[in-house]
């Protein structure tokens, strides 16, 4: 028996369909060992070595892998071909201790059998120099976990915590939106027309461009008196067409995904969370199950950030495009792109499908409509790459009324090219065939206020963008990173899904910039993550860069504690208790400072800092009491918004307001239970999280930890949990299904 070990039971399991009845495939359910949760784990004083422990939840399946691995003649590890994945197979190896000869690396960027099999007849050695790479990442980030999110919690308050990433993606959003609280609109005017052809009934639009043939910039009429000097000096008079030109240009397809730019597409496009959609592709990668055919990878492995594409595929998908779309489609050499990202560095390949001729329409009838969509965006993009470009026609008219132009435009495309399979490009804009010196007439002559705007806050995919090019994260962290600061409440989102900072980011962020300027720097931690490549390539030792940075910021921490130690109690000097007559102090709590009496807990007193907001006023609502019939009123408690009778304190009826949980793909998360209430966020009597059907007392499902909505690979089970920040596991009692959550920076 010959045994391959990978990290999924979903990975297992296609590639199980893969090899034959001499092969036992087993998933380790992410890493083995870890850095302990109780203590640093890692001996400063002794070239940072790490202590590394078994989690209590994976030592059962250790037990697993070591007594097949006795029994096995050799052992393959095929775990993900990034510096993750070699790690896994690195802790996997050492809790074996087997013979190095009897232990065979293998690496691919599909799991499909071609891709499986070739791996197989070509098995490598680990590679230390990706394992450092993963360590020295590991240990650095717990080093500035461990040590500054303490500082944090007696500076501001307990539980928070500080990242290497986290932070500097923090302080990017704290910064955009300083720059939108004090942005200062301009006004600016424009004058637009709508005209006719005497040839051609249709109406097409033009736009005041040049007077005495000066041009007017976009900002060069400021009011309304001055617009309305334009059109006076323009109703009602002929324009005549000065000048026509016409222009064919040519529109090439964007390159195939890496995981940046699909993190970006598919939240433009689909509206999809960075989050949401690497949970998607990783259940495309490790396989889907399309009916007689069996468990089947649909993409290539999600975390690249390459463009490069097999010639393999480069072959089929040209064959693909003849036959599915005519020949005047397809290419006569394949198109080819170069990775140009800053510190691009271990991918194969680009994200695409792995057989070309399996359309979204072949594999819609087994996926979801979220997996669907994704895995349509993916094929789309990858196979439009080896399509033409399309040609657009471009025409400009000049309509010229005494001293004043106006400039129409249009644009048509003339052979779609790539387009008909994935249009990137404006629609066509009609202009009807404009003659020189022919005349149109003006319908309309109008005067339009505008404002400048300021600079629109974070998605998920501007964030990504804007990481990659400052040269931070990599394509494994970025997901991770925006669901850290979400998670830790330094970050909501908005109605239109856009990152703002709550308060408290502010505070962090601020004290951070001030103290620890290295931690939050673009450009330091840019330099970090390029001497974390540079190990795992084989440039750089590990050791002297951990040293090089942690000698530095251990005794900045130690100075910035002795220089600001933990603030006392800040009296408000003036300022005393409504309820009791006694002084007030400042205190922060999750929402900023406020002032609280100083004989808490015998009084509970508490007011805003004199010139904030108070608490809002109570927000009507529709909803009636069901106790006395008024209108209900929402509030917002120590617990978040709820509903209370408009009669209070007369009538004490409340009612808490639904927080539903949602899966990753934004649906709500059905209950597993009676399959027809949904789950929502509730709190204990004692303040504690949990979850539960929103039909109790009908149904009385509940988990103390927050569902996930992703089924049980395992048993079935409808929901996964996840347990803290670091495990997801099947609340199904006897399965026993559990793996890491990806490391969080």
């Amino acid at each position: 028996m010959e045994l391959v070990i990978v990290e999924s039971p979903t990975k297992a399991k296609t590639i199980s369909r893969f090899l034959g009845k001499h092969y036992k495939v087993l998933a380790s359910f992410g890493h083995v060992r870890d850095l302990p949760k109780s203590k640093i784990g890692v001996d400063v004083a002794h070239g940072f070595e790490p202590t590394y422990t078994i989690p209590t939840d994976h030592k059962q399946k250790v037990k697993e892998i070591q007594d097949a691995a006795k029994k096995a003649k050799r052992i393959w590890f095929a775990t993900d071909e990034d510096r993750e994945g070699e790690a896994i197979s690195w802790h996997i190896a050492q809790v074996l201790g087997e013979d190095p000869e009897k232990i065979k690396r293998i690496t691919f960027h599909e799991i499909t059998e071609h891709a499986i099999r070739e791996a197989l007849a070509h098995p490598k050695s680990l590679d230390l120099n990706l394992v450092n790479a993963q360590q020295a990442r590991r240990i650095v980030d717990r080093l500035v976990g461990y040590e500054l999110s303490p500082f944090l919690w007696r500076k501001v308050r307990r539980g928070l915590s500080a990242g290497r990433v986290q932070s500097v993606a923090l302080r990017l959003i704290v910064e955009r939106e300083r720059e939108i609280t004090s942005f200062n609109a301009e006004e600016y005017w424009s004058v637009e027309g709508t005209f006719k052809s005497a040839n051609d009934e249709a109406i097409f639009d033009g736009k005041l461009a040049a007077r005495d043939g000066k041009t007017i910039d976009k900002m060069a009429i400021k009011t309304q008196a001055e617009a309305d000097e334009f059109v006076a000096d323009i109703k009602n008079k002929p324009f005549i067409v000065t000048h026509v030109e016409s222009k064919e240009r040519k529109a090439s397809p964007s390159a195939p995904f890496t995981t940046s730019t699909l993190q970006q597409e598919a939240n433009r496009r689909l509206g999809f969370s960075a989050k949401q959609t690497m949970t998607l592709a990783q259940k495309l990668y490790e396989g889907i199950e399309l009916g007689a055919s069996g468990p089947v990878g649909l993409i290539t492995y999600m975390r690249t950030d390459s463009v490069s594409l097999a010639d393999k595929f480069l072959g089929e998908a040209t064959t693909f495009i003849k036959s599915e779309y005519g020949n005047e489609y397809a290419l006569s050499e394949p198109r080819k792109y170069k990775t140009k990202s800053k510190g691009a560095q271990e991918a194969h390949e680009a994200i695409r499908p792995t057989d070309p001729s399996r359309t979204p329409e072949e594999v819609a009838p087994h996926v979801e409509p979220a997996m669907l969509k994704l895995y349509r965006l993916i094929w789309q993009r990858a196979l439009a790459t080896q399509m033409p470009d399309a040609k657009i026609q471009g025409t400009s008219a000049d309509l010229t009324c005494g001293r004043n132009m106006f400039r129409a435009t249009g644009q048509r495309v003339t052979f779609d090219g790539y387009l008909k399979l994935y249009p990137d490009q404006d629609k066509d804009k009609y202009l009807p065939e404009l003659i020189l010196n022919q005349s149109v007439e003006a319908l309309t002559i109008d005067a339009k206020q505008h404002f400048t705007e300021p600079p629109a806050r974070y998605s998920d995919a501007t964030l990504v963008k804007s990481l990659e090019e400052i040269g931070i994260g990599r394509p494994s962290t970025y997901a991770p990173t925006i669901s850290t600061i979400i998670d830790r409440e330094y970050v909501e989102r908005d109605d239109k899904k856009r990152l703002g900072p709550t308060p408290v980011a502010f505070e962090v962020n601020d004290l951070l910039v001030a103290q620890f300027p290295d931690i939050v720097d673009y450009e330091f931690t840019s330099r970090m993550e390029h001497s974390l490549d540079k190990i795992a390539e084989g440039e750089m030792e590990w050791r002297p860069l951990l040293e090089a940075f942690y000698g530095p910021f251990h005794m900045l921490l130690k100075q910035k504690e002795t220089e600001i130690e933990k603030e006392q109690q800040e009296m408000a000097e003036g300022e005393v208790c409504d309820k009791c007559g006694s002084p007030m102090v400042v205190k922060r709590g999750r929402f900023g400072k406020f002032l609280a009496c100083s004989k808490y807990p015998e009084c509970k007193g508490t007011k805003p800092l004199p010139g904030e907001k108070a608490p809002a006023a109570p927000e009507p609502t529709d909803e009636k009491c069901p106790a006395c019939g008024a209108m209900m009123v929402k509030k917002v408690g120590r617990f978040g918004p709820f509903l209370s009778c408009s009669r209070y304190p007369e009538c004490k009826t409340i009612k808490n307001i639904e927080k539903v949980v949602m899966d990753p793909t934004g649906n709500p998360i059905v209950c597993p239970k009676c399959g027809k209430g949904h789950i929502i966020e509730k709190k204990s009597k004692r303040g504690k999280l949990f979850f539960s059907c929103n039909r109790y007392p009908d149904c009385d499902q509940a988990f103390w930890d927050r569902p996930t909505g992703e089924k049980c690979p395992t048993c079935g089970y409808a929901t996964l949990t996840k347990k803290g920040k670091s495990k997801i596991v099947c609340p199904n009692e006897g399965c026993g299904y559990t793996r890491d959550i990806e490391d969080e920076e």
